[in-house]
């Protein structure tokens, strides 16, 4: 099931300040919560192509540390695709606003975890199709196969916050 949530975050955050408020959780995905343990762990991935690796290593660790090492696989795989398309779609070098990192937050609710990837571009995450002889354009549905929901919210004045749900 796929949630597209296009309106400004709540607290009218910017890509540049948005760290996961004690207590954040994505308004589209607010019925999935129920009691446990929360946490959270932000990371700062610089414009470089190391930096979807990190990201990979960053939320196997974090997951690790949570005692969550059930869902390591399927975010390595989710943290991969949303990190390449921040880094890829997200930054435009040659915009002034553009200049600053991707933050990569996961947030742990129970045996929840979301994986949010700020960045300050404006391309909206688009679904596509691809044809079959495409040699991009599924990463998205990895996204969708392996998470319980996924979405993505504007940031004002400009970027915007991508998010997957797994358990």
């Amino acid at each position: 099931m796929i949630y597209v949530q296009s309106t400004t975050a709540h607290g009218q955050w910017t890509t540049f300040d948005w760290w996961p408020p004690v207590g954040w959780w994505p308004e589209a995905a607010r019925d999935l919560l129920a009691p446990g343990p929360a946490a959270s762990a932000t990371f700062v991935l610089p414009p470089a192509a190391s930096s979807a690796h990190s990201a990979r290593s960053l939320a196997a660790g974090a997951l690790s540390g949570w005692g969550l090492a059930e869902l390591i696989e399927n975010m390595e795989l989710v943290v991969s695709e949303l990190a390449t398309n921040a880094l890829r779609h997200g930054l435009r070098l040659a915009e002034p606003h553009c200049a600053q990192p991707v933050h990569m937050s996961l947030v742990r609710r129970g045996t929840l975890v979301t994986c949010a990837f700020t960045d300050p571009g404006s391309s909206v995450p688009v679904l596509r199709y691809p044809g079959p002889l495409d040699t991009g354009g599924l990463g998205l549905h990895i996204v969708e196969s392996l998470s319980l929901r996924w979405g993505w919210s504007a940031l004002a004045p400009h970027g915007k916050i991508v998010w997957a749900v797994l358990s």
